[in-house]
C-alpha cells in the first residue's frame, strides 16, 4: 500500500463556459511522498491554478481520485473539506494574505482559532515557536506594514506551519519579491524541507525557483508533460551568496 501523503489518480476538471465545456485538467496523476519538495510548473492555461485549487481542497474534480494523507477527498462535504484543509494543509500565497491591523503573532495564531482543542496559552506558544522557526522571534508585535515583503512572507510561512500540517502548499510564494528576497525565502523553504522534513508542494512559473526543489511536475494543456527528479538540486543559500552586491539588491 502506498504511503504517499498526496495521491491523485486520473484527475479531470471541466467547466461549463456558456455553450462550451472547458477541460482544464485532462487526467492528471502523480503521488507526493513524505519529505519531498516538489515544484509544479506550467504556463498560463496549463491547468496549474485548477490543480492547485484541487490539491488545496478548494475545489472538487469532475472525475478521478484524490487521497490526502489517506483520506478520500471526493467523499467529503464542504464542512469536512474545510476541516481537512485546516488540519492537513498549510497555505502560503503570493500576496501574503495577512490581516493588516493584526500583529505578526495574531496572524500566525489565526488557523488555531478553528481548533477548539487548543487553549489560548497553547495558541500563543505555538505561534511564537512558528515565528521563531522563521527567524522572526523579535517581530511578534509588528504589524504587516512595519515589515518588509520578505518578512511578511516569513509570517505567512509561520502561519502555514502553526497547525503542523502534513503538507505546505505554496502558490507563487516568491512572485511579489525581488531576486535576493526570493532566494532568502527559498533558503528557508529548503531548510524546512531538508532539516525539518516538511513536505512542500511549490507552484511556480520560474525555472530558477524550481531548481531549488528535488522534483518538478510540468503541466501543459491540462496534462502532465514531464515529471522528473532534479539531479542537481541548487542550494538557495549558495545562490544568495553568489548574488552581486549592488543597489538593485
Amino acid at each position: 500500500m502506498s504511503n504517499a501523503i498526496l495521491s491523485i489518480q486520473n484527475i479531470r476538471r471541466e467547466f461549463q463556459m456558456g455553450t462550451e465545456v472547458v477541460r482544464a485538467l485532462k487526467g492528471v496523476s502523480f503521488d507526493v511522498f513524505p519529505g519531498e519538495f516538489v515544484t509544479i510548473m506550467g504556463s498560463s492555461g496549463s491547468g496549474k491554478t485548477t490543480l492547485l485549487n484541487t490539491l488545496g481542497c478548494l475545489d472538487k474534480p469532475t472525475d478521478g481520485v484524490y487521497l490526502l494523507d489517506g483520506v478520500d477527498v471526493g467523499s467529503l462535504s464542504r464542512n469536512e473539506l474545510a476541516r481537512l484543509r485546516n488540519r492537513k494543509i498549510g497555505f502560503v500565497f503570493q500576496s501574503y494574505n495577512l490581516l493588516a491591523r493584526t500583529s505578526a503573532l495574531e496572524n500566525v495564531e489565526l488557523p488555531l482559532f478553528y481548533d477548539s482543542s487548543v487553549t489560548a496559552v497553547q495558541r500563543r506558544e505555538r505561534a511564537v515557536k512558528a515565528l521563531e522557526s522563521v527567524r522572526l522571534g523579535d517581530r511578534l508585535d509588528h504589524l504587516p506594514n512595519q515589515l518588509s515583503g520578505g518578512q511578511q512572507q516569513r509570517v505567512a510561512i509561520a502561519r502555514a506551519l502553526v497547525n503542523e500540517p502534513v503538507m505546505i502548499l505554496a502558490d507563487e510564494a516568491t512572485g511579489n519579491l525581488d531576486t535576493r528576497t526570493s532566494y532568502e525565502i527559498m533558503a528557508l523553504i529548503q531548510e524546512l524541507n531538508q532539516q525539518q522534513g516538511k513536505t512542500i508542494l511549490f507552484v511556480t512559473h520560474e525555472p530558477d525557483i524550481a531548481a531549488f526543489s528535488s522534483r518538478t511536475v510540468l503541466l501543459r494543456d491540462g496534462k502532465v508533460q514531464k515529471d522528473f527528479k532534479n539531479e542537481n538540486v541548487r542550494s538557495a543559500r549558495e545562490a544568495l551568496a553568489a548574488l552581486p552586491v549592488s543597489d538593485d539588491y
